[in-house]
């Protein structure tokens, strides 16, 4: 079955269609409710979550764009909704400084760790973090989509390169001091 019929019987409410649907995506989209999350259980939450509003919503989508695109729209904003609805949000205005650079060598860091220490962020730090470096959305979107200043959004992804980078440095120094 083509994904426009998939799509197609979705709308009439379709448990089958639905459920090859989730079959085709859940594993492009679960990587984006992990990084949106604090940890594994949260992220399959906000991935059935996010299912659920696909399905509620699939007669919206009129067959034009990158229907990908339109899911993992979804996926975040449930994310991003779940927090919202949390109040975990108080992203506060802090001067910090926007050009805090991380060097981190692929040889020594592994993407999961990275994905791990992203994870322990505060709330507010790893949404903006994610949704700037990570989705490439721009400060002006963040702050429209997390109802803060753009100063806000840029000082809280600042902060959070900070605390990513001061974590690898430590990192380093543990790793450097375990091999002598």
């Amino acid at each position: 079955m083509s994904l426009n019929q998939l799509i197609e019987n979705c709308k009439i409410n379709d448990t089958k269609a639905q459920g090859e649907l989730y079959k085709l995506y859940a594993s492009k989209l679960f990587p984006i409710c992990l990084k949106y999350s604090r940890n594994y259980a949260e992220a399959e939450d906000n991935l059935q979550d996010a299912f659920l509003t696909i399905f509620n919503k699939i007669k919206q989508y009129k067959n034009t764009g990158s229907f990908e695109g339109w899911i993992k729209r979804i996926v975040i904003n449930t994310a991003l909704q779940r927090y919202r609805s949390e109040k975990v949000l108080n992203i506060v205005n802090e001067d910090i400084s926007e050009d805090v650079e991380i060097d981190f060598d692929d040889e020594d860091i592994s993407l999961k760790y990275l994905l791990q220490i992203i994870q322990e962020l505060p709330d507010r730090y790893r949404l903006v973090f994610n949704l700037y470096v990570l989705d490439g959305y721009s400060h002006k979107d963040i702050a429209d989509m997390l109802d803060i200043t753009v100063g806000t959004s840029k000082s809280n992804l600042a902060r959070a390169r900070q605390i990513l980078k001061q974590t690898i440095e430590n990192y380093r120094t543990q790793q450097h001091l375990q091999s002598l």
